[in-house]
């Protein structure tokens, strides 16, 4: 809890906690089974736990779900049915106890083949360009203080950092939107994103990571053997002695070293450096890029509860699962390369998927009454405690003004991006390399600059 916050139970035993303004923070209701909680940015998350080990999860302008349990081979299995804006999907989860905590553990419905795998996690033949198509995207207008697209992509795992990234500011934005918190002016950009160079490179190198250990979990369902959900887990991540990034996947509050809460949303990163306490439920990271404003500082250490990281976790290969569908259904098309005829063919279901519930046929009806459970909730506290449960409307600040940037003669292809961003578009002539931005063109020969018009 952070510094100044009020914890009391109502006459009716329902647990409140109120942040240091005295604005609602948490509510746990047992008598419904559900909590509540409403972060800095104003938005609510509702999470109801049932007698069937069940679990219903809804958040304003964000997927819901409902998840169902199941076993194979004795071990333990959940289907999660989501709804997002009218549309209904399914991810499976592998669950496991780690530290007193019980947690689900993304486990891919199918596997592709392994030399498909070798493609993606090696590098290409050469560098590819690839048009995301975002320019004239509100979202992309809006961000662009904080992400730029690479110019051109040497593998895959590049081309899924930008994937993924992209995907968590879209949905950031519309859920911003939808509450309306964004009047769609985007931010006045100066100097580099603030997503840099470099901690996309730390998720590169993750996204790899996650691709090799597919590539295992892929060779254990072609023979048949289970799958250990620790091997892709929080517990590995955590005592395997390497340091580790997360990108966030959803709207999150947490609370630095001085006992300040802060606000971390979709596509801010973290790192993993030093492992917690054998009997922690939390651990201590390191923001290495957020959005500013309400939200965490840069090189702040903040506590994040291990099931989070664990949720980061299972965001990152999820996403990472879906832009393996794209670049194989893309493959040999907008510059991508083609897949070799070993990684074709249809990807193999996992095992344990051939006994998952079906998908839950009801999921948008259970997060209705759910969140009108909660509207409820919510409506006793209030006149209970008097706690007003508004908060101040989140919105993303414009970056600080920064000194304009220059490009000089003799410059790096790398020391060009670290002042200017990512280029609009490139021309790859040889040795003679164009970066073109608005209104300027920067000529690169054999990796100097030599001109700019």
């Amino acid at each position: 809890m952070p510094a100044g916050g009020h914890e009391r139970l109502t006459s009716n035993g329902v647990a409140v906690r109120t942040r240091p303004n005295g604005r609602l923070s948490d509510v746990h209701d047992p008598g419904r089974g559900l909590d509540v909680h409403r972060g800095l940015n104003g938005n609510r998350a509702i999470s109801v736990e049932r007698a069937d080990h069940s679990r219903v999860f809804a958040e304003r302008g964000r997927p819901g779900f409902v998840q169902r349990p199941y076993s194979f081979r004795g071990h333990d299995f959940a289907r999660r049915t989501y709804f997002y804006h009218g549309r209904e999907y399914s991810h499976l989860y592998h669950g496991y106890a780690y530290r007193g905590v019980y947690m689900n553990v993304y486990a891919p419905g199918f596997y592709y083949r392994p030399a498909f795998y070798g493609w993606a996690y090696n590098p290409w033949a050469m560098p590819i360009a690839f048009g995301w198509g975002w320019g004239a995207d509100p979202w992309f207008g809006y961000y662009g203080y904080y992400f730029q697209p690479y110019p051109v992509y040497p593998s895959a795992a590049y081309w899924l950092t930008d994937y993924m990234i992209s995907s968590d500011l879209q949905t950031a934005y519309a859920a911003h939107q939808e509450a309306g918190e964004v009047d769609g002016a985007p931010p006045s950009a100066g100097g580099p994103p603030e997503l840099s160079l470099d901690v996309k490179q730390q998720i590169a190198d993750e996204v790899r990571a996650q691709l090799a250990l597919e590539n295992q979990e892929a060779q254990q369902n072609t023979q048949q053997q289970d799958i250990d959900p620790t091997s892709s887990g929080i517990a590995r991540m955590i005592t395997d002695g390497r340091p580790h990034v997360f990108v966030v996947g959803s709207a999150l509050d947490v609370v630095d070293s001085s006992q300040t809460e802060c606000a971390l949303s979709d596509g801010d990163v973290l790192a993993l450096q030093t492992a917690p306490p054998a009997d922690a439920a939390a651990a201590d990271v390191v923001v290495l890029a957020s959005k500013g404003g309400p939200e965490c500082q840069k090189q702040a250490t903040v506590s994040v509860a291990i099931a989070d990281l664990q949720e980061m976790q299972n965001h990152m290969r999820e996403t990472i699962d879906q832009g393996l569908q794209d670049l194989q259904a893309k493959q040999g098309t907008r510059g991508l390369p083609s897949l070799p005829p070993s990684a074709q063919g249809q990807p193999a279901p996992a095992q344990y998927a051939s006994i998952a519930p079906p998908p839950d046929p009801s999921v948008a009806t259970e997060i209705q009454e759910q969140a009108q459970q909660a509207d409820q909730t919510e409506k006793e506290v209030t006149q209970a405690t008097g706690a007003p449960v508004a908060a101040a409307p989140f919105n993303t600040p414009s970056a600080a003004p920064a000194a304009p940037a220059t490009v000089g003669l003799g410059q790096t292809p790398d020391q060009v991006q670290a002042a200017m961003g990512a280029p609009s578009r490139v021309a790859n002539l040889g040795p003679k390399v164009i970066y073109y931005y608005n209104g300027m063109k920067v000529i690169f020969m054999n990796g100097k600059v030599s001109n700019v018009q």
